[in-house]
């Protein structure tokens, strides 16, 4: 019954994107991807090649959401690419497409969201945090946070494989949103329980946490200079956490109008387009310059990587 929805509403899609040129949504879902996968390779890597920055905790716990957002993109990028030009696409690959997608968007965001707690931490309890937070911790916590976001999603397709008799060798359509929205409104309950409370959680740690921060800072004078290192430093990560929860959101209120059939084909096909290649993949395009770069140690490290590489490279001609 599912993959039979999937099929009727795929054609309907098809349908409404005859003559709306919605091939242009790959200019900005590809040149965001290349530039989330040329920085976040460089930085992940500066990271684990360097023994200074592979023993601090906030620089393991920032590679993990880059690699998150790395798998993310590519896997997006290629789910745009596939809708837009009508190629259908096996079963099975798209079932694992699906789930490995879902899992990088959870990893990443609750990546975000514990990177915020680290900041508390260390803020909160700079004696104790070496002990509360050490880069072992830091590794199992990222593995905890994969497992985590993988567990609801695969647990839907195997249910899904379970439940179904008939099994179509090839799908016409590989989205996220028609997929999930296909499911039934028994286990659309739970998809919305998950996103939802998953988002409002996330959300409200990292309110306490940051106002607990300017609380226990504010005495401290790094909040007095109005363009101070602290300010611009909370403003581009409130940005950046901002950009990474809207698109979820918006996947949300897709979601809801799919199930109650509120929103015509075309209007469907745009939105979901548009979040899909510009709100999902802004943030990870921003993550290296609002996050990575503002770090000084990593900006410095990169930086002193790239500058060695390139005189090498002259010394190596001239010879």
């Amino acid at each position: 019954m599912t993959f039979t929805i999937i099929a009727n509403v795929s054609n309907s899609w098809f349908d409404g994107m005859d003559g709306k040129h919605v091939e242009l949504f790959l200019i900005p879902s590809v040149l965001l991807t290349l530039g989330t996968l040329i920085l976040d390779p460089l930085l992940v890597g500066c990271i684990y090649c360097t023994a200074v920055l592979r023993e601090e905790t906030r620089y393991l716990l920032l590679a993990n959401t880059l690699v998150a957002d790395m798998a993310f993109v590519s896997l997006n990028v290629a789910m745009v690419t596939c809708a837009v030009l009508r190629v259908s696409v096996l079963r099975v690959a798209c079932e694992v497409v699906i789930t490995a997608t879902v899992t990088a968007y959870c990893c990443a965001v609750l990546s975000v969201t514990v990177m915020v707690v680290d900041t508390y931490v260390a803020v909160r309890w700079p004696l104790h945090y070496d002990s509360l937070l050490p880069p072992s911790r830091a590794q199992k916590i990222s593995a905890g946070l994969w497992f985590l976001a993988s567990m609801y999603p695969l647990s839907l397709i195997i249910i899904l494989e379970r439940l179904e008799e008939e099994h179509p060798q090839w799908l016409p359509l590989c989205l996220v949103l028609i997929t999930v929205g296909a499911l039934g409104k028994d286990m659309m309950v739970g998809v919305h329980m998950y996103f939802t409370i998953g988002a409002v959680l996330c959300f409200l740690l990292i309110i306490y946490c940051y106002v607990r921060l300017y609380v226990v800072t504010r005495r401290s004078g790094i909040w007095r200079q109005r363009y101070s290192r602290a300010r611009l430093t909370l403003l581009a990560h409130a940005v950046l956490l901002l950009l990474y929860f809207v698109p979820g959101l918006v996947f949300t209120v897709e979601l809801a109008l799919f199930e109650s059939r509120q929103m015509g084909g075309q209007a469907n096909v745009w939105v979901n387009m548009a979040n899909m290649s510009v709100l999902m993949v802004l943030p990870r395009a921003a993550a290296p310059y609002l996050y990575g770069l503002r770090y000084r140690e990593i900006y410095t490290t990169l930086k002193h990587l790239l500058f060695k590489r390139r005189q090498l490279s002259k010394v190596s001609t001239v010879s």
